[in-house]
């Protein structure tokens, strides 16, 4: 039986060749500070795709200046960024990789000078500046943001866009009631913190139609958080409005120790996606293609997101490939090293 891991996957009209994706990592390398593209990037990124990867999410992008995790931080906030994406999608896709964007804002978790935005005017710790409480102005902006971001990912050619809704960014903060303290019709209940990812995902609708993905944190580690069962009913939402795939991971909206091991985080991608019946991609500490083939197989997840591994090993799919007993096509430069 051939493995699992090196079939294709079709979201919408793209294919990818494999189930392997690499995950969104920030690189904090846009050092002039202006969001955009540089030679590490381009370095970085097309050696995961020469290396084989089916999908390569490229890093959290900010959807404006405000939304930025650091100054470093790639942007998508001004058509003067789409050249740059264009070459960058070009690169990747010349070596058969798909390419995909992670749309982003980083609410109260901006290490930026000037004010930043959240949905409640709680800092993350007693370390972080206390954000500025969204008005409803500000909330239809970023929404719009998310919007315009997406439409130059479309101009840029990328094959897939990820909404950042995790790690306690903006999306995330709004999502937990941890986080979430508001009275208005973006707090309290279940359906008004969904309210702005719901959203976001309609207006990118109106200018996307290729594949959609959310990211989540689907455990608060928090006994007054959400947890994976919680997040079900947000992705029968999502799924209602057309997402195509969740990537589930977890944590960080508020301190709180973590319990990490391999392939901690493949039940709540399990669990939303029996659960939802929705696709989902499953992370975290997953470093074997025995351990890939095995969430694939058991139906835990349909794509398996690699992060540090792929720091690693650029190479990743020729040694899983190696490990699972079978052979992948070598780019034609590498035939002869790559038996």
């Amino acid at each position: 039986m051939p493995a699992k891991l090196f079939s294709p996957f079709t979201i919408k009209d793209v294919t990818l060749k494999n189930r392997i994706v690499m995950s969104p990592m920030c690189m904090y390398s846009s050092h002039n500070e202006d969001g955009h593209v540089q030679n590490w990037h381009r370095t970085h990124y097309t050696s995961r795709a020469v290396g084989q990867v089916g999908l390569i999410i490229v890093e959290a992008t900010a959807i404006t200046p405000q939304g930025r995790i650091s100054p470093q931080d790639l942007g998508i906030w001004s058509d003067d960024h789409v050249d740059g994406f264009q070459e960058l999608v070009a690169l990747g896709k010349e070596h058969g990789a798909k390419m995909g964007i992670q749309l982003a804002h980083a609410g109260r978790k901006a290490v930026l000078e000037g004010e930043i935005l959240a949905p409640s005017a709680l800092p993350f710790n007693e370390k972080m500046k206390t954000p500025k409480e969204m008005t409803k102005t500000d909330i239809a902006d970023t929404v719009e943001a998310f919007k315009t971001g997406a439409e130059r990912a479309a101009k840029a050619g990328f094959d897939v866009i990820e909404i950042h809704g995790a790690h306690g960014y903006l999306i995330n903060e709004f999502l937990s009631p941890l986080s979430n303290k508001r009275s208005d019709e973006y707090g309290g209940s279940t359906e008004n913190r969904y309210r702005l990812l719901r959203e976001v995902i309609d207006a990118i609708k109106t200018v996307w139609n290729g594949p959609l993905l959310v990211r989540v944190s689907a455990h608060d580690y928090h006994e007054e958080g959400l947890t994976a069962e919680d997040y079900i009913t947000f992705a029968e939402w999502m799924k209602e409005q057309d997402v195509d795939l969740i990537d589930v991971s977890s944590g960080a909206v508020v301190p709180a120790p973590i319990h990490v091991y391999p392939g901690y985080q493949v039940p709540y991608s399990e669990t939303i996606k029996k659960g939802a019946d929705i696709s989902t991609g499953a992370v975290g500490l997953i470093t074997s293609g025995i351990q890939a083939e095995e969430i694939l197989q058991n139906d835990r997840a349909d794509l398996v997101f690699l992060a540090r591994e792929l720091l690693r090993d650029p190479y990743w799919p020729r040694t899983a490939a190696k490990e699972l007993g079978i052979s992948i096509e070598a780019p034609k430069q590498y035939e002869r090293g790559w038996v």
